[in-house]
């Protein structure tokens, strides 16, 4: 300790006694450029400063060095995914709308029921429609018999023309009659429009019901679900139909594989986005309509990626991206190298490395920020 404190004080006085005459003569052995007598007094300092090395290392004076954690790279596959939110949705959920006004008089489904596509779920008084359905068939067959005689007699040349062509316009009227009437009674029939579960009931039997009330019955078909999007313009050409998606459902803790089955082809001008569609699977019946997802697009894949944890990652002065790395590596021990790099993409907590890395580099994780080029490192 004794020596320490006397090589400091006889560093201060020698500094502080010959500070300006050093600085004198050094600026003027420059302005003389005399090279001769800069190199003799380049050597005078360079064995001044081994002298004060010579001492230091008699002092047993440790050189800097740090404690480090240190991470051998790999080549990996790196993926690079947009998040966002959609909602789940399904094209097959629809208001059962009467066609027809007139009494309910059957019920035939509850709610929480599984119904087929053209399923009969009610039917509504035809007011007298079924007994006009039986007359007009009897005056459309009378009048195809009608018209088939005229036809053989004209096709003798029996008859005249005008007789043939009144019977045969008497017949088409009477089939188009039939026509008419059996499609407004088909009309009292309500029946599924397609397979899928009767979700809510909003009448009762012997109500009166008529197309303008809001509806008879909801039906949904949970097995064709899909999550609806909009995606910024910028990944217009980076999605295409058919790219995996992960869609994490909060209200469940799930997360579903599914793809992309439709890109829009308009983009919005309020938020520059399109739309999109991801179809997702149901297997549970656990996915309902307009439930919150969140998406992880896949966009970007490297098969063969030197990645980082992001948070070595560090600027310097000159605006550089570096890290730390280890080299001389001999047991836990080793020395810290700068390595400018070239920055990829980033997903989660690691970034892709395009230059100044190789696989088997070793990098410093931790302890970055107490470290400079050249230190010792202990790991």
């Amino acid at each position: 300790m004794k020596k320490i404190l006397f090589i400091s004080t006889l560093s201060l006085l020698l500094f502080s006694c010959g500070k300006k005459e050093d600085n004198a003569n050094i600026d003027s052995l420059i302005k003389s450029k005399n090279v001769t007598a800069l190199q003799a007094k380049k050597a005078l300092i360079q064995a001044d400063l081994s002298k004060i090395d010579e001492a230091l290392a008699t002092l047993d004076v440790k050189k800097e060095e740090a404690l480090v954690s240190v991470l051998a790279l790999k080549d990996t596959v790196f993926s690079h995914y947009l998040e966002i939110q959609g909602s789940v949705n399904t094209k097959e959920i629809i208001l059962v709308q009467p066609e027809f006004q007139g009494t309910l008089v059957s019920l035939n489904v509850k709610a929480g029921q599984r119904v087929s596509k053209g399923q009969v779920l009610g039917r509504i008084d035809d007011a007298g429609l079924s007994q006009q359905v039986a007359s007009l068939e009897n005056q459309y067959a009378l009048a195809k018999t009608t018209f088939e005689r005229q036809k053989n007699l004209w096709d003798q040349k029996i008859g005249s023309e005008m007789q043939y062509l009144q019977a045969q316009t008497q017949m088409i009227s009477a089939q188009r009659g039939v026509a008419q009437i059996k499609a407004q009674l088909s009309k009292t029939v309500v029946r599924a429009p397609f397979s899928g579960t009767i979700d809510e009931v909003f009448v009762e039997k012997g109500q009166v019901v008529a197309p303008s009330q809001q509806g008879l019955m909801r039906i949904v078909n949970l097995s064709n679900m899909y999550v609806s999007t909009s995606v910024p313009e910028t990944y217009i050409g980076k999605l295409k139909v058919g790219t995996e998606v992960d869609v994490f459902l909060t209200s469940l803790g799930k997360t579903y594989k599914g793809r992309v089955r439709q890109i829009g082809n308009f983009v919005n001008p309020s938020n520059r986005s399109f739309g999109i569609e991801v179809s997702v699977p149901n297997p549970e019946n656990l996915l309902r309509p307009n439930q919150v997802a969140s998406l992880k697009i896949t966009d970007y894949i490297s098969k063969n990626a030197v990645v980082v944890p992001t948070n070595v990652i560090q600027e310097d002065g000159e605006k550089n991206k570096f890290v730390y790395t280890a080299i001389n590596v001999s047991g836990k021990t080793g020395t810290a190298k700068k390595v400018i790099v070239k920055l990829g993409q980033s997903s989660g907590n690691v970034t892709e490395i395009l230059s100044g890395l190789s696989a088997d580099d070793i990098i410093v994780t931790e302890g970055v920020n107490s470290i400079s080029d050249g230190m010792k490192l202990n790991f």
